[in-house]
Order: structure tokens, then sequence, then C-alpha cells
């Protein structure tokens, strides 16, 4: 008796959660899970409420789970990290001059760079023995004057290029002065540069000197 009893309240109750859920109840049967969703009938009218109802989930505990991928999403995401570009840099003590006292203290280091290259870059004291010899040549040229800047520049490009390529020997050198393949690349690119920047000097100065000096040697023939 009490089987019938708990099997008809079994029964009435799922049929009162079908009319409740707003389901047909015909064909169900006492033990049907009527909380189940028919896919086929869930149309866009109900996406809106899924979606509030995904929002608004609460955990056991009565705490909101709220979604984290809305357009304020981003507040309250964790702090940056080191690497990220957009985390700001740590402080440096040694950038903390302004004004002239800045402009003092890098005019210090700039000529501390030249007393070093001319010390310890036997590349670099050749160069700036070969600019000493064309640099009083191209402001004595009689040529225009954009041509002498170009004569000018192409020799001051060169040692721009050389001193860019030693301070990249620096850095390497101060990583690790074990050979490595990517140690031995960056100091070959450098050299490329250098190089590059020679044979730019030495085609400035072919193709803008080398017609006076021809047109000279046929006056004094």
């Amino acid at each position: 008796m009490r089987t019938r009893n708990s099997t008809a309240a079994h029964a009435s109750n799922g049929a009162l959660r079908a009319v409740d859920a707003g389901t047909d109840t015909a064909g169900i049967e006492p033990f049907d899970d009527v909380r189940e969703h028919d896919t086929e009938h869930d149309t866009g009218h109900d996406a809106p409420n899924h979606a509030n109802h995904a929002n608004g989930l609460r955990g056991m505990n009565g705490t909101s789970l709220e979604r984290s991928d809305g357009p304020d999403s981003d507040l309250h995401h964790e702090p940056l990290s080191p690497d990220d570009p957009l985390a700001p840099l740590p402080f440096n003590p040694y950038k903390g001059n302004r004004g002239l006292t800045r402009a003092w203290h890098a005019m210090k280091n700039s000529l501390a760079g030249f007393r070093v290259a001319i010390r310890e870059e036997s590349a670099f004291r050749q160069e700036l023995t070969l600019a000493a010899i064309l640099i009083p040549c191209g402001v004595l040229v009689p040529v225009d004057p954009v041509s002498r800047v170009l004569l000018l520049g192409s020799v001051l490009l060169v040692l721009i290029v050389e001193l860019l390529n030693s301070s990249v020997e620096a850095a390497i050198d101060r990583i690790s002065l074990e050979r490595h393949e990517l140690s031995r690349r960056a100091k070959d690119l450098g050299s490329a540069a250098v190089m590059v920047a020679l044979g730019m000097c030495l085609m400035t100065w072919g193709l803008i000197v080398g017609p006076l000096v021809v047109r000279w040697v046929k006056a004094w023939l």
C-alpha cells in the first residue's frame, strides 16, 4: 500500500513540475525527468534568460559568480607582470636628472665614451684618423652645400656606426665571454653595418669628388 501511495506521489509531483515548466504533460511517465531542457524548443526568446541566469549564478556559499568576459573585466585582472609591455618601468635612479644637470651628465658620459673608444678600439682609431684627413678636404673642396653635407655626413656616419658596433660588442662581452653562435652572429652583424657605412662613404666621395679630381689631373697635364 505504501508503495502504491509513493508511486502516485511521484507521479503527481512530476505532473505538477511539468505544468509549472509550461511543458506538455501528455506521455510523461511518472519517473521521467521533466527538468531536462528541450533543445528543439529552446529558441532565441529564452536566450536572454539563459544569459542572465549565467551572469547571475551564485555559489553554494551565497557569493556571486560574475562573468569575467565583460567590458569592465580588465579592471579586475591581476597586476601586470614585468614582462608585459604595458607594465610601468622600474625606477631608475640614474634617470632622475633634469634640465641642465641632465645635459651636463650626458656630455660627461659622451666624452667618457669617446675616451674609451679611442683607448680600446683600434678600428675606431683608424677611422678617426681617416676622418681627420677627409673632413678638412670636404670643407675645402669646391662643391655645392648639399654635396658638402653629403661628404661630411658620410664620414661621420662611419664613426657613428663604429661606436654603435663597439657598444654592442661590449654588451655581449658583459653577458658572457664564452663562444656562442648568437654572440658571434651579433658581432658579425655589427661588423657588416660598419662595412656598409664605409662603402657608402667611399661611394659618396667617389661620385662627388672623383670628377673634380679627374678634371684637375687633366688640367695639370
